[in-house]
């Protein structure tokens, strides 16, 4: 079939949005705030361990990502390319999850196994969908205003779910009662059920239209062309650096309300924690993420609208830090936290877009299809950027002394601050969330800047 302009339904979009509302909405959001701040208050991992699983983790998407790409750009089924597998991936994605979230009663190198085992298998379970997911744009339509229309669907439906997701974080925990291990194995139970079923009608809602000039064989050419489009490699430094952007943010905001803002902040009803807070920015990012194609038509380009909300993204970054860590002030870090948010919802959209694009480089350049293959380096740079952020994390707090240990008695769980290490795990605690994520949208806006294709 062509690529002939058409306009997709409400429904379509819709469906599009809820692969993005499952993966980004859901799983990934869950584990972005609650990693590694789970593994290391809840279920029981030291610091120096939580650190060398996100490392280790890693390592193993370096390889799987681009190979899940190739893979996927190579599938022929009565349900074409990308779509089987989400309809047929979803279950396994939403068990994983569910068992990653589990406490087992186990012994310390028992409970690390399982850790490591699960949270590498969840890895790989979030690249079985999300690859052929991202991949999906690239052949639904060739229309630049309905990819930029698909692509703010998804992010609406990503920011949308993550508001929803964290807003409700808490108050399901007070549902659930008992012990927080208890009331996490029940949260992986309702949100892997509700991340397999979005996926799967997903899978089910969309359509491909385009087919594309499919590479039959498998050749490590393909690999080799990625380094020789300028584009692509511009496009995933910027996408290594939005997701440590967001990874340092989200992974830290439970560690910055336990330790510099005192705990849960409660006026009347209102519960206020770490997942409210950031859940609060999601739904402003849901919001700007809608506006996003109209910014980027007034401003010109993709990559000028991208370069712009790098801009207020570092601005209220660095005027974060000089907000005096109390709970005293918290309508003020919400403000300045909502005005990153409207920066970081204007250019979540503009990155799926500005990869098919490259996509479409790709083809023309080197002949055949590799839409796959590029489209996971942006799931690989998704799991690089917020598994490093959050291994690094734990790696300064413990340098900076904040240390989390297993009582080999009772098996719980004791994080304590080192003597005379308050004001330093305080300091690096408020950075992360502020200077950190400010050097990443400098370094994002300028490789925006310089991105070569100027659509």
């Amino acid at each position: 079939m062509g690529g002939e302009a058409y306009m997709a339904s409400l429904k379509e979009k819709i469906g599009y949005a809820l692969g993005d509302a499952a993966a980004g909405g859901i799983t990934w959001k869950i584990m972005s705030i609650a990693f590694p701040l789970f593994f290391t208050n809840v279920f029981g991992l030291t610091f120096a361990d939580t650190a060398a699983l996100m490392l280790i983790a890693r390592m193993f998407d370096v390889v799987t990502d681009p190979l899940m790409g190739s893979l996927a750009d190579r599938t022929q089924s009565r349900w074409g390319t990308y779509r089987p597998w989400l309809i047929f991936g979803s279950i396994p994605y939403g068990l994983v999850f569910f068992l990653l979230l589990c406490t087992p009663d186990l012994g310390a190198d028992m409970k690390r196994v399982w850790a490591y085992g699960f949270y590498i298998l969840m890895m790989a379970m979030y690249t079985l969908v999300n690859v052929p997911y991202g991949s999906l744009l690239g052949v639904m339509t060739e229309d630049a205003d309905e990819r930029n229309q698909f692509s703010s669907f998804r992010m609406v439906g990503a920011y949308a779910m993550g508001f929803i997701t964290l807003f409700i974080f808490p108050y399901v925990q007070q549902w659930i009662g008992g012990t927080e291990q208890h009331q996490y194995t029940m949260i992986g139970a309702i949100f892997g059920g509700l991340a397999c079923l979005m996926t799967m009608a997903c899978g089910l809602l969309t359509k491909e239209r385009i087919q594309s000039k499919r590479a039959e064989s498998f050749s490590f050419k393909q690999f080799g062309d990625l380094f020789k489009n300028k584009p692509w490699v511009f496009i995933t430094l910027v996408a290594v650096c939005t997701n440590f952007f967001n990874g340092f943010r989200y992974a830290v905001a439970g560690y910055m309300f336990t330790y510099c803002l005192g705990g849960d902040i409660t006026m009347g009803s209102l519960i206020i924690n770490f997942t409210v807070f950031m859940g609060i920015g999601e739904a402003t990012c849901m919001i700007f993420g809608g506006l996003s194609p109209a910014f980027t038509k007034m401003v010109g380009s993709k990559r000028m609208a991208f370069v712009w909300a790098a801009v207020i993204c570092f601005a209220t970054s660095v005027l974060y830090f000089f907000i005096p860590m109390s709970p005293d002030y918290i309508w003020v870090l919400i403000v300045v936290s909502i005005l990153t948010s409207v920066g970081a919802g204007i250019y979540s959209p503009l990155l799926w877009s500005m990869y098919a694009d490259v996509a479409d480089f790709a083809t023309e350049k080197f002949g055949a299809s590799s839409t796959g293959l590029i489209f996971s380096s942006g799931t690989m740079a998704q799991k690089f950027g917020g598994a490093i952020s959050g291994s690094l994390i734990a790696m300064l707090l413990g340098a900076a002394g904040l240390v989390s240990t297993t009582d080999d008695a009772t098996g719980q769980t004791v994080v304590q601050i080192l003597d005379g290490c308050e004001e330093s795990v305080k300091t690096m605690v408020w950075a992360l969330f502020s200077l950190f994520p400010a050097l990443m949208a400098a370094l994002m806006g300028i490789l925006a800047y310089k991105f070569p294709l100027k659509k």
